[in-house]
């Protein structure tokens, strides 16, 4: 265990040393982000109103977070498979390390690199409307809650990057899933304007029960479609669905980068 612990903090200080040499990356991430908070905030939000009133831009800024958070998995399949391209981790299982500190490394990594962009955010919010109506407890619950999401979203971008062929293959499979699921949700606007058949999609959705989470942890609004578990217990669904999550894709991810050709 303690050779795990130490390989681990090894790899995970090298994927750090990536982001002040390779700026671009943070850069055009926090600007991706940015784009969807004034799109939606300056161009949309006027014409999407909310079923029982409020602030559309505190309703959105939640739904902000989760969405660059899922995104989360996109980033760490590309570095994955950048890595595994360049003969890195053939490089790793060759030395007298502990396997799966390679991959929980790299996610302990992107879950420090999100949180970072996280802070951005969330001030952009501010300077846009966003405002927290409770307490500093339940502001940082809401954010130790994203941050556990983004350790289950890095492990299915572990496994991705893992089984998939290119960099550039990582990059379109996970834009095409990603982006479904966080416009089948309550991130943008809320469930009631989807259709019928949506609906209950929306209602179970990991990103829906995270964003609603948050909302109501930060007093933002968060009208619900009706009543159940995702609605009454959003937290409780999350944190379910990220040991769900982990527990598939964590074992998937060792199991392959075990079967990897030195």
């Amino acid at each position: 265990m303690s050779r795990l612990v130490a390989d681990t903090l090894i790899i995970t200080w090298r994927n750090l040393k990536r982001i002040p040499r390779i700026p671009e990356l943070a850069i055009f991430a926090i600007l991706q982000s940015v784009m969807f908070v004034l799109l939606f905030a300056f161009v949309f939000g006027g014409a999407i109103p909310l079923p029982n009133g409020g602030s559309y831009r505190e309703y959105l800024m939640p739904g902000i977070f989760a969405q660059t958070i899922v995104f989360a998995a996109a980033t760490t399949a590309v570095g994955m498979r950048d890595d595994l391209n360049k003969g890195l981790l053939d490089r790793f299982r060759s030395l007298p390390m502990a396997r799966p500190a390679v991959l929980i490394g790299r996610i302990l990594a992107d879950v420090i690199y999100n949180a970072g962009i996280l802070v951005v955010l969330m001030i952009s919010g501010y300077v846009v409307g966003w405002r927290v109506n409770t307490g500093p407890a339940e502001l940082l619950t809401g954010i130790g809650l994203l941050l556990l999401f983004t350790l289950a979203m890095t492990a299915i971008g572990v496994w991705l990057g893992l089984v998939v062929p290119s960099v550039e293959v990582a990059q379109q499979v996970s834009f095409t899933v990603l982006f479904p699921i966080t416009f089948i949700s309550n991130v943008f606007v809320p469930p009631q304007s989807l259709p019928d058949f949506l609906q209950p999609v929306a209602e179970w959705n990991p990103v829906s029960t995270l964003t609603a989470a948050t909302r109501d942890l930060w007093g933002n609004p968060n009208p619900y479609v009706g009543s159940g578990l995702p609605a009454d217990q959003p937290a409780i669904v999350t944190i379910g669905w990220v040991i769900v999550i982990i527990a598939v894709f964590l074992p998937v991810g060792v199991r392959r980068y075990q079967r990897l050709s030195a």
